[in-house]
């Protein structure tokens, strides 16, 4: 016989309508989801295209966000962090006035980034002002936080979950378009230092002289080594008529494109006075008065001009605040030419003002320069100084003179702990007297 079948319990009634009814909203919560999604995505796209359609100022694109944000009924206080310069600076506020928000610090811990995902504002434990966020969403850009979203008046967790995605990528957005603007404006500023720098080393090129003498009479070579891309100090040798010639090295207080503008107006006025065929006695008063007129006294250039005459072997000079130029004679005597007056243009009229005259005696050697040959030092602050470059001369002085100069900027490099890198700008001006 078998045995009995046990009685089963009676299954529970289900009401098909109501599994209808559910699946139903089901359906439309997915399409209310889905729905909300597609606005998010062109939302963002529609920013993204709207940011890069023309050339916005940074101030601009933060303006578009505020907007954006504006529409977004789920966004009921919001403020943005951005890091500008190494800080942080509030550059969208919703809910709140843009002055209050900016008396919010922000924590040490924040401004170095060490928030690098969506985490609660009460877990930082920030203080009482920030009690109305709830949210903190980190912008990220190559690892480094470069802003930060705070959100508060979230109605709920779903909100909270569907904020953090779409605030994330507006926001990223907008840090994108804000760091390509600042990079193409630095690039148009970079070509237009990068111009004017071309230009001052064309206007710099033109100053030097193309050809130094080489005749019965003296031999002249020249190096010239920047320290910047347009250096300060200058050089020339000018032809005045069929036996005088002038030789003159200078340096200009300061770099770049004013100390080259400055240095070709010390130039023009020069060559002007020249040719008027003037003495050094009124020339340099004149230059001195030219470059206080020109810098207002903030500027000033050392420099040493001499005057030497074929005929009579004779050098008249005036050194003006500038390194002595070195006189080698053939039997090793050396003198040093100090004759002369300040700087010129630190004051409308020069103190007081010497012209030198020296004889230069058959096979001597003149030597010419500015501070950077000299203000060399070595691992323990000892500086090249004088005495270097007159040991370099008086051992190689009858060397041809291009091959001289490369062994003065040899040692120097030698000396020097900087590898090459000269503090300043380096030129030489020789002359070997037959």
């Amino acid at each position: 016989m078998s045995p009995a079948l046990p009685i089963s319990a009676e299954a529970p009634f289900v009401d098909s309508s109501e599994l209808q009814a559910a699946h139903n909203e089901q359906i439309k919560q997915l399409r209310r989801q889905l729905l909300l999604k597609q606005f998010e995505l062109d939302t963002v796209l529609g920013v993204a295209h709207d940011m890069t359609a023309r050339d916005h100022t940074v101030d601009e694109l933060y303006h578009m966000l505020r907007l954006t944000l504006q529409g977004q009924r789920n966004v009921v206080q919001l403020l943005l962090f951005a890091r500008e310069d190494d800080i942080f600076r509030v550059r969208v506020s919703l809910g709140c006035d843009l002055a209050e928000a900016e008396k919010l610090k922000l924590s040490p811990f924040l401004i170095e980034g060490g928030v690098t995902q969506p985490q609660a504002v009460e877990d930082l434990h920030l203080g009482p002002e920030w009690d109305k966020y709830e949210l903190i969403i980190p912008i990220l850009r190559q690892k480094q936080v470069a802003a930060y979203v705070f959100v508060g008046g979230l109605r709920s967790d779903f909100d909270r979950q569907q904020l953090i995605p779409f605030l994330g990528s507006l926001a990223n957005t907008l840090i994108g378009a804000v760091e390509n603007r600042r990079l193409q404006a630095q690039r148009v500023a970079d070509a237009a230092v990068r111009k004017e720098i071309e230009i001052a080393q064309e206007v710099q090129a033109m100053l030097f002289p193309r050809n130094l003498p080489n005749d019965s009479h003296l031999c002249i070579e020249r190096s010239y080594v920047p320290h910047t891309e347009i250096g300060g100090d200058y050089y020339d040798v000018v032809e005045i008529d069929a036996d005088r010639l002038l030789l003159c090295v200078a340096d200009v207080s300061g770099k770049g494109v004013p100390a080259s503008l400055l240095m070709s107006n010390f130039q023009a006025g020069l060559r002007t006075l020249l040719r008027q065929g003037v003495e050094l006695a009124t020339i340099v008063p004149e230059l001195n008065h030219l470059l206080f007129r020109n810098s207002g006294g903030e500027k000033f250039i050392t420099a040493f001009l001499g005057i030497y005459d074929r005929r009579t072997r004779c050098l008249r000079y005036v050194n003006a605040g500038h390194n002595d130029p070195l006189l080698i004679t053939d039997d090793g005597d050396v003198k040093t030419l100090k004759d002369g007056t300040v700087m010129l243009g630190i004051m409308e009229e020069l103190p007081l003002l010497r012209v030198g005259e020296i004889r230069i005696p058959p096979r001597s050697l003149l030597l010419l320069y500015t501070d950077g040959l000299t203000e060399v030092f070595d691992a323990d602050s000892n500086e090249f100084g004088e005495e270097g470059v007159l040991a370099v001369l008086q051992r190689n002085r009858y060397l041809p003179l291009a091959r001289l100069h490369q062994e003065l900027l040899h040692t120097i490099n030698e000396f020097s702990t900087q590898d090459s890198q000269y503090a300043d700008d380096v030129t030489i001006l020789s002359c070997r007297f037959k």
